[in-house]
């Protein structure tokens, strides 16, 4: 019992170079609650090994939202295709032909195709997934952390995602199907469960499945902030802590303060379809028949509630991808992050304003459009910051000696991405441009390439750059690169002739447009953007074999810091234990990007001390 209490004093000592450190057998082979494979690998509580569940964990979702993406686009780009292969896989959702054998995409399972790969994707990958893994990873090692300030509620807040996905994967398999009602659950489909199929026990799993995973949410943003403000080591100032830090931060701040407002529209959706309240329905009519009973709510009340998370959510996605790429572009173009401070300050920027621009996606709802007007100031306000740090990302790369690996391509294309997809928000960001955009593949092209594609470049780059912290080894470098320009040319293949689609016209969500004789012109348009989707999913499946290839059998890592870095994760030893450093925290003397500003050596740790003189680079 003393060894553990010890083990569990020291992983909570006050930080900083003071002392309070595990020997190297403490670390590898003392942490006594982590003896059996049970504690060790599922119910662990070291940050690095929870890091490791949300990864691998998001990434199954990842595959299955990305497989219905697939099939749905099929539909769209060869709608007249017998899809009666399928129906092994998906069985009564495709439907037969007895005399012919053909078989067709059931529409209803369109709708639910469209819904869940919404939902997973938003929510289990790129908020989960993303997010969960790198705080988890990062915060602790960046900041000079033997942990998290609370282990326990670490490994509750991945638990808790588990279990939320166990009940959204379990909607699956449902005789009436997942729910169907489009991913952000718009009464009154998602809260009439006569109003069809996807409403029925679909519906009522969703909402669990996302009550639980705000739980989770709230669990690792609480742990993230108290961990980052309270458990800096020595010398760690604020504007000592690299830009990933400050974008982890801001991330969970945002998690914590919207993420209880749209629980609460869900616990309101669950009364009104469970106990007959009437929070969002009013004069509804289901199949001719009135619903008398049902009055007085108001369906746009849930439009507020869900915005209000909406839109910080698409900073939450960003903003972790948005440090991960500050980290890598510095970090192999070999220069100095430009502009800290004023990176710094846009990540402070993008939080309030994300705050102040939830209607901007409620124009076409009867919006009051003097209340609009304000709206459009303050999402054309929130791209000056995004641009601040556009802009540095290309003054950090430009002139630098650039290391054309699979990270830094990524963050390059990261930024690329950004910027196209970033771009048409100005349009769809205007209200009378809106009001003949919304609803059309403009907005779909929108949302995917700036905050979809350009998040998962993001992740990916984070992966390639840290996967030797993670596993102790590399990933493929050629394998990387091919999934790297593949998936670069898919994205733009799939979504750029979707704002030309928009343009057009062309409605989202539509199950088929052969009825449609003005847009019949598109269907080769359609075909290419299948097939290009259909080699971007096999892209994927490439990097998830190269992933788990390099686990047992990728280069080891034989350098602590391979690819030159300054920041605190890369002075632990090779796979760390619980605890990370061997002997004394680190302490911090400077900046995170002390990289060429010296003649005499490339980069400079951030725990070497100033010599007598030096003034630090950040100040």
């Amino acid at each position: 019992m003393a060894d553990i209490n010890i083990t569990e004093k020291e992983l909570h000592a006050p930080q900083g170079g003071d002392g309070h450190g595990h020997g190297h057998d403490d670390h590898h082979h003392g942490d006594k609650y982590q003896s059996s494979f049970i504690d060790r690998y599922l119910f662990s509580m070291d940050h690095k090994t929870i890091a490791k569940q949300f990864l691998i964990t998001g990434m199954f979702w990842a595959v299955i939202g990305a497989a219905m993406s697939v099939i749905f686009r099929l539909q769209l780009g060869f709608p007249d295709a017998d899809l009666s292969w399928l129906q092994p896989l998906l069985g009564g959702w495709i439907d037969v032909d007895p005399a012919s054998g053909k078989g067709t995409l059931s529409p209803d399972f369109y709708y639910a195709l469209v819904t869940m790969h919404g939902t997973i994707i938003v929510f289990f990958v790129l908020t989960a997934g993303l997010s969960g893994t790198f705080s988890n990873l990062l915060i602790p090692l960046q900041i000079g952390a033997r942990d998290m300030a609370s282990p326990l509620m670490n490994m509750l807040s991945y638990w808790f995602f588990f279990l939320a996905g166990v009940i959204m994967f379990i909607s699956l398999f449902l005789n009436t199907g997942p729910f169907s009602g489009g991913w952000v659950a718009y009464p009154p489909l998602s809260a009439l469960p006569q109003a069809s199929d996807g409403s029925k026990a679909g519906m009522t799993l969703w909402l669990l499945a996302l009550v639980f995973f705000v739980v989770s949410t709230l669990l690792g943003g609480i742990n993230y902030i108290s961990t980052i403000l309270n458990m800096r080591t020595k010398g760690m100032t604020m504007f000592r802590m690299p830009l990933t830090i400050w974008a982890f931060l801001l991330t969970a701040v945002l998690g914590l303060l919207s993420f209880p407002v749209v629980t609460s529209g869900f616990f309101m959706l669950m009364m009104d379809r469970m106990l007959g309240t009437s929070f969002f329905l009013d004069e509804i009519y289901v199949a001719g028949e009135a619903l008398t009973d049902r009055v007085g709510g108001n369906a746009i009340l849930y439009q507020h509630l869900f915005w209000f998370l909406g839109h910080p959510e698409v900073y939450i996605i960003i903003l972790p991808a948005m440090g991960l790429v500050s980290e890598v572009l510095s970090v192999h173009a070999r220069k100095p992050i430009f502009g800290y401070k004023a990176m710094v300050f846009s990540i402070l920027g993008i939080g309030v304003l994300s705050f102040l621009v939830w209607a901007h996606h409620m124009y076409v709802s009867g919006l009051n459009p003097f209340i609009s007007n304000i709206f459009v100031l303050f999402t054309l306000i929130i791209a000056v910051p995004s641009a601040v740090k556009v802009f540095n990302w290309i003054a950090t790369v430009w002139g630098g000696n650039m290391r054309y690996n699979s990270a830094s391509l990524f963050s390059i294309g990261f930024v690329s991405l950004f910027i196209s997809g970033g771009l048409t928000g100005i349009f769809l960001g205007n209200a009378t441009i809106d009001m003949q955009q919304h609803d059309t593949y403009f907005v779909v092209a929108h949302f995917h390439t700036v905050m979809g594609v350009a998040a998962f470049f993001g992740m990916f780059s984070g992966i390639y750059h840290w996967f030797p912290t993670m596993f102790g080894r590399y990933m493929n470098e050629t394998l990387g690169q091919i999934h790297y320009w593949g998936t670069l040319i898919t994205a733009y293949a799939v979504f750029g002739p979707m704002h030309y689609q928009g343009m057009a016209g062309i409605p989202r969500r539509y199950y088929s447009f052969d009825t449609f004789q003005a847009f019949n012109q598109f269907d080769t348009m359609n075909q290419v953007i299948t097939i290009a989707a259909i080699v971007a999913f096999f892209l994927q499946i490439l990097f998830i074999i190269n992933f788990f290839y390099s686990i047992y059998r990728g280069r080891k890592q034989t350098e602590q810091n391979p690819w030159g870095a300054t920041t605190l994760e890369w002075t632990v030893p090779i796979n760390p234990g619980h605890g990370n450093w061997d002997g004394p925290i680190p302490e911090v003397h400077r900046w995170p990007y002390d990289i060429s500003r010296y003649e005499d050596r490339e980069f400079v740790m951030q725990n070497e001390p100033l010599a007598e003189g030096e003034v630090d680079g950040g100040h």
